[in-house]
């Protein structure tokens, strides 16, 4: 169990899409694997933040699955119900399930031990997990164009950016501001 658990995880950071063809992948276990995974992204970015700020590590697990619950409802409701491919045919879970493993990479962050590193490991783990949700939604969708998968991502991160800073924007009238 825990060696696929491994296996998934390296597929994923290699952006193996036979991970997301696979339905051996997808099986009783993958969506406890997915949220495993989630979990341990969250706690990561806590880990490589503390360098430099201090940041609650449990906050970030939980802060990790609720994004994780999000990204898939904008991918799932974008690419399974707005703008499918005919062969379309998937359920949430599946697409829960693929969006926490195209995390994995995220766990690089682990590493970011200094604040040095901090930057440059959150950057390219950001751009590796795009690029994982990119291939992991062309793959359970059975999109037949990059661009198509990589249209229905971006729209869903263009959609979860402007509801965080609406979000940010709509809390900064309620802190208490020093006007001196």
């Amino acid at each position: 169990m825990f060696g696929e658990f491994l296996n998934i995880i390296f597929k994923s950071i290699k952006l193996d899409k036979t991970l997301y063809s696979d339905n051996k992948h997808f099986g009783e276990a993958s969506i406890y694997f997915a949220g495993l995974i989630m979990i341990l992204d969250g706690i990561a970015g806590a880990v490589a933040a503390n360098t430099v700020i201090k940041t609650a590590v449990a906050m970030s697990g939980l802060t990790a699955m609720f994004t994780w619950l999000v990204w898939a409802i904008f991918i799932y409701v974008i690419g399974v119900k707005l703008f499918p491919d005919k062969q379309t045919k998937v359920s949430f879970k599946k697409v829960l399930t693929a969006v926490g493993y195209a995390h994995s990479p995220g766990l690089i962050r682990f590493f970011a031990v200094t604040p040095e590193l901090m930057i440059p490991i959150i950057f390219l783990t950001q751009f590796w997990i795009f690029a994982g949700l990119i291939i992991s939604t062309k793959q359970i969708l059975n999109l037949k164009s990059n661009l198509k998968s990589f249209g229905v991502v971006f729209l869903s991160f263009l959609i979860i950016a402007f509801l965080s800073i609406s979000f940010v924007m709509s809390r900064i009238n309620v802190l208490p501001v020093n006007n001196i």
